[in-house]
């Protein structure tokens, strides 16, 4: 294996999830089915999926484990207080990682999504 080219997350309200991503995160939709939306960050420089379930969840807990990091170009402490203003609750502060500056907000079925500045 060379390279990670998508990643899929099951949610359990695909119109929740879209207005979520798309109102609160800002992301574009790059298609749409009744089962799954595709969605493109910086212009599609990187893209992934929300989906219905594949199979029952029985009350699982989505996102535990599952982080998903994107690599922005603008100041994290400003697209932190971007977000954080349209209703996006981060979950801690911004931390250095060996990468660069970040932060993490969860969505809304519990999966981390990390926004990245190595500049």
């Amino acid at each position: 294996m060379i390279q990670l080219t998508f990643a899929s997350l099951q949610v359990r309200d695909l119109e929740a999830s879209k207005a979520f991503y798309t109102n609160k995160l800002g992301f574009e939709i790059d298609s749409t089915n009744p089962q799954a939306c595709v969605f493109k960050y910086n212009q599609g420089q990187a893209s992934f999926a929300i989906r219905t379930p594949l199979e029952p969840l029985d009350g699982k807990e989505l996102g535990i484990g599952v982080a998903l990091w994107f690599a922005v170009d603008e100041n994290v402490d400003e697209l932190k207080e971007k977000l954080s203003t349209n209703g996006v609750a981060t979950t801690g502060p911004i931390i250095e990682t060996p990468f660069g500056r970040a932060f993490h907000v969860k969505d809304i079925d519990g999966y981390k999504l990390t926004f990245l500045n190595s500049k």
